[in-house]
């Protein structure tokens, strides 16, 4: 009778240890196995750019100053320019605010990638290096690299086809620091283009290299930077085509396909040539 009773209360505690222990692997409340992660349902919004951006309500644009593109008028903190205007545009056709954050030009990719920024739209020449470490745009607008110095030396430097022996400033990071590097020029990186025409004007480095289209804007009678000239197209220098222009964003990211079509419908509308107009490049900017 003893043995009869012990076996029945073995049997009860084996059951009950083996029904707590269906209890426990299912995580409590969740329903998941223990030690698996919960399912997002929001997973396709982490991997969204697009919605990322809708999420925060505004969309950061990294820029330099760099009129016609991104500067500010004399007396106003609005960043306006074509690049800027155009980028205001797109932020509204997000639903979203535009924010504009001024980089060091020679990390943009590690500021977008630390989500410090969400585009870089900024007269972004689309060399090898950029288009390797983003993701890009079509392009939206021609642009070739030009050499810049006083215009009281101009016979000295307008028909140069080498830069070796001139100490010459560029952009870190830039187009213009590829050509002057490839021509034997001793580069002087500094943080931005207009920086490099503080140091021709200042007798700092002999010349700069920029893009035509910041020098056909800055420099020259009725600008801050009368005291200077421009020639010699380094792009016909070195035998390379003219420059195109894009947008860059986040390896993968969705609001490529978002630029492009808000660009497309720009482009059908006249919002893009109209703006082009507007800054004196409607002969650059590209339509199809």
């Amino acid at each position: 009778m003893k043995l009869k009773k012990w076996l029945a209360l073995a049997l009860a505690l084996a059951t009950a240890t083996t029904l707590t222990a269906c209890s426990n692997s299912t995580g409590g409340d969740t329903g998941t196995p223990s030690g698996s992660p919960a399912p997002s349902g929001s997973q396709a919004a982490v991997e969204s750019d697009t919605q990322y951006v809708k999420n925060k309500g505004t969309l950061v644009v990294g820029i330099t100053y760099f009129e016609p593109m991104d500067y500010k008028a004399e007396g106003s903190d609005e960043w306006i320019g074509f690049d800027a205007d155009m980028a205001k545009a797109f932020a509204e056709s997000l639903g979203v605010e535009v924010e504009f954050s001024e980089i060091t030009w020679d990390y943009k990719v590690e500021e977008l990638e630390s989500k410090a920024i969400d585009v870089v739209w900024n007269g972004m020449t689309l060399t090898d290096e950029v288009t390797s470490s983003m993701a890009t745009s079509n392009p939206y607008c021609t642009n070739y690299q030009v050499l810049v110095y006083p215009a009281d030396k101009a016979a000295d430097f307008e028909n140069l086809t080498s830069l070796e022996g001139l100490s010459v400033a560029v952009e870190s990071g830039s187009a213009g620091e590829d050509a002057a590097e490839a021509l034997g020029a001793s580069t002087v990186p500094v943080q931005s283009q207009a920086n490099t025409l503080m140091e021709v004007s200042a007798g700092t480095s002999d010349a700069a290299v920029i893009d035509v289209l910041m020098a056909a804007a800055m420099i020259g009678e009725g600008t801050s930077y009368a005291d200077l000239a421009y020639s010699v197209n380094l792009n016909e220098a070195q035998g390379l085509a003219a420059e195109e222009y894009g947008v860059g964003f986040r390896k993968g990211s969705d609001l490529v396909d978002a630029f492009n079509e808000f660009w497309a419908a720009a482009e059908a509308d006249g919002t893009a040539l109209e703006t082009a107009t507007t800054y004196g490049l409607e002969d650059a900017v590209i339509l199809d």
